[in-house]
């Protein structure tokens, strides 16, 4: 925590440390430094004039923190990096025009023809993609391991291993890591923990102070959380590391950039985050009781669920079980698309984390691309629907699954 990072109209409103809503929306941002401007301007411009030659060269050099070109450093960027730096009780942050460049940036920038990295059993498709499709192509050794028994990362690990990767929860089927656990075994052996915490943000769960190396988010999800744009991000324990992938992943190798009208607008959602957030879960738990208890059901993933196997380490790490929900329905494939098909209010699309209540069925749609063996040792069965319940009334809500849960029971 550093004090000259909040304006002095929100430190003396606060007599011990700010709150995460206070950072969200106040961090490292005084409106009389900007002509009383109570929303911090748009530095929408690609290149930034030097007062002399000298300058510039100590800019390029990396001795003068200034501003010289929007693909390394924009003042708006900077702002939005900040706060998530903040928000994550990280030392630095990079931001990215996607969630996948955030992923793609950081990796490159951490591994070289060699190295190993351990990975989850189940990752988000694309990652999975990058990782055993494009990483591999380049010397990089990729190898699946089941996180959730920490035991078994251990066992996984070997002299070359750099980078052990997860999400937690899981995308599409909530599965959980143990994030203090693995962090152990990452550093033990010598490797660092990147963390994908999309579907939580920093308000639910903050992995650095778990143990974690690296946290990784799409922004295009919870942090924007109103469909208008793409936009991720890399939080770091280590400064030294965030300014590698800074200089290296974002300027040389990916050239991922963040517009700032995109920043101005992701830092509006963090402003609502919390609030969002808590309507997220509070909806969620309504919808996963009502899944729970369903005769088309075969089984739900929700953390906020007694009957979900990592209910405890849910209590333990997450400051509530989220707004996502993975649920398995008889009859399989059929059943998957017929509940799809039925849905009225709630949007069939991928994403998650809008106000708007989305479903996907990932064996027909983002998962098709998998074969079925390959979507077995994922843990993605035929008949699982991934739901991302929203901000509208849950009676709504409830409604339109009730009455698409009647349709997948259907011949």
């Amino acid at each position: 925590m550093h004090p000259h990072d909040l304006p002095l109209h929100a430190l003396n409103a606060v007599s011990t440390e700010p709150g995460f809503s206070t950072r969200a929306i106040h961090w490292g941002y005084n409106p009389a430094e900007h002509h009383g401007a109570l929303v911090p301007p748009t530095y929408a411009t690609s290149t930034f004039a030097f007062p002399d030659v000298a300058y510039g060269g100590r800019c390029f050099a990396g001795t003068e923190a200034g501003y010289f070109y929007s693909r390394i450093a924009n003042p708006t960027l900077a702002l939005l990096e900040s706060r998530l730096a903040s928000l994550e009780h990280g030392t630095a942050a990079v931001v990215f025009g996607s969630g996948m460049g955030a992923i793609t940036a950081t990796l490159w920038s951490m591994l070289q023809p060699g190295d190993e990295v351990l990975a989850d059993i189940t990752l988000y498709g694309c990652t999975h993609a990058f990782l055993h499709h494009g990483l591999s192509r380049f010397g990089v050794t990729v190898r699946s391991v089941d996180m959730t028994d920490a035991r078994q990362v251990a066992q996984a690990m070997g002299p070359q291993t750099r980078v052990v990767y997860c999400e937690t929860p899981a995308n599409p089927n909530m599965r959980l890591v143990d994030i203090a656990a693995v962090a152990a075994v990452a550093r033990a052996g010598g490797a660092k923990l990147v963390v994908d915490n999309t579907y939580c943000t920093p308000y639910l769960q903050q992995p650095l102070r778990l143990g974690a190396d690296v946290v990784v988010h799409s922004m295009t999800k919870y942090l924007g959380g109103h469909g208008d744009l793409t936009a991720g991000a890399a939080v770091f324990a280590d400064t030294e590391l965030g300014q590698h992938v800074r200089l290296f992943g974002l300027k040389d190798m990916t050239g991922a950039v963040m517009s700032a009208p995109d920043a101005q607008l992701v830092m509006r959602g963090l402003k609502t985050l919390a609030l969002r957030m808590d309507r997220h879960c509070q909806s969620a738990q309504t919808v996963a009781e009502l899944l729970e208890g369903h005769s088309a059901t075969a089984a739900v993933y929700y953390p906020g669920l007694k009957s979900f196997a990592q209910f405890e380490l849910a209590q333990r790490q997450m400051r509530k079980p989220g707004g996502m929900i993975a649920f398995e329905l008889h009859g399989g494939m059929e059943a998957g698309m017929r509940f799809m098909d039925a849905l009225r209010l709630v949007t069939r699309a991928v994403s998650l984390g809008d106000a708007e209540s989305l479903a996907q069925h990932p064996a027909s749609m983002t998962h098709s691309t998998y074969t079925p063996e390959e979507r077995a040792a994922s843990g993605i069965s035929d008949g699982l629907v991934r739901l991302s319940v929203g901000l509208e009334d849950i009676e709504d809500i409830v409604a339109d699954v009730a009455q698409a849960l009647q349709a997948a029971q259907r011949v």
